[in-house]
């Protein structure tokens, strides 16, 4: 990586960490000029505007989030050591404090639901790619015999989903800080319901 392409990304890092406490939309060049101590001239050479700065900050988050999430996944045994171990690692970059990752991606996902363009494209983008990535750990799972072999991939995915927005909300919102353990629990109560029956 070159020195402009380092350059490039330390500001995007920094523009990752402005978002997520301001929001998506509260990401302009002049606030991150100010937060870096440069000026917006300087900004502009790197970013044309406030969308083309945005769109560049959530594919760094996006980024960020696949590298903490599926981090050593692949090394895991296929099934539901390697379902288990994403669901952990999405439910650990929840915890953190360092910004980021899944917290900008699911507060933009909530300021940008219901607003067509680039923005949105590209969250649902991930999204879909998450969903699709999380139930295709689950369908090795099934091929593992693992899982019973009626488990709908789409389904589980679904409501897996559902529990860890609910240990993001309680996390952030409530600071309530058994929400990951609580995340756990239901995650292992929802994989032994989907577990073969023993005849």
């Amino acid at each position: 990586m070159g020195k402009g392409e380092q350059t490039r990304t330390l500001i995007l890092d920094e523009a990752v960490s402005l978002a997520s406490r301001v929001g998506l939309e509260g990401l302009t060049i002049g606030a991150l000029a100010r937060r870096l101590d440069l000026s917006k001239s300087g900004l502009f050479a790197h970013f044309g505007s406030k969308e083309d700065l945005q769109l560049l900050a959530l594919k760094r988050a996006q980024a960020l989030f696949q590298d903490r999430v599926f981090s050593g996944t692949p090394e895991q045994a296929r099934g539901l050591t390697r379902l288990r171990a994403l669901l952990s690692n999405w439910l650990v970059s929840i915890e953190a404090d360092d910004p980021g990752g899944a917290s900008l991606i699911l507060s933009a996902s909530a300021e940008y639901d219901d607003r067509p363009g680039p923005i949105r494209d590209l969250l649902a983008a991930g999204q879909r790619e998450l969903r699709g990535a999380v139930a295709k750990a689950i369908r090795l799972a099934v091929d593992e015999g693992h899982l019973d072999a009626q488990t709908d991939p789409w389904q589980l995915t679904f409501e897996l989903f559902g529990i860890v927005l609910a240990a993001h909300h309680d996390r952030r919102l409530l600071q309530d800080t058994r929400s990951a353990a609580r995340a756990h629990t239901a995650i292992e109560r929802l994989i032994q319901a989907h577990r073969p029956s023993a005849d």
